[in-house]
């Protein structure tokens, strides 16, 4: 397990991640929140949050992951 943190933090796997999270969590903003953010509506910022952060742990989980395995 330690070796799998390792990867998450280095800084390849780190810098996919965000470019990940950055695309795809806009992207799940304007899908959820769009019609709001239209309407001059209020932002839902937990909703915002997670829209980020679950793409950028499911981007550096996988990354890990298979840097991993390249090691065997």
């Amino acid at each position: 397990m330690a070796g799998l943190l390792n990867h998450m933090l280095s800084r390849p796997v780190v810098t996919g991640a965000i470019k990940v999270s950055l695309f795809v969590g806009t992207c799940l903003n304007a899908i959820n929140q769009g019609s709001a953010l239209w309407h001059g509506a209020g932002v839902e910022w937990g909703k915002v949050l997670l829209n980020y952060t679950v793409p950028y742990l499911v981007a550096s989980y996988s990354a890990a992951k298979a840097r991993k395995a390249l090691e065997r």
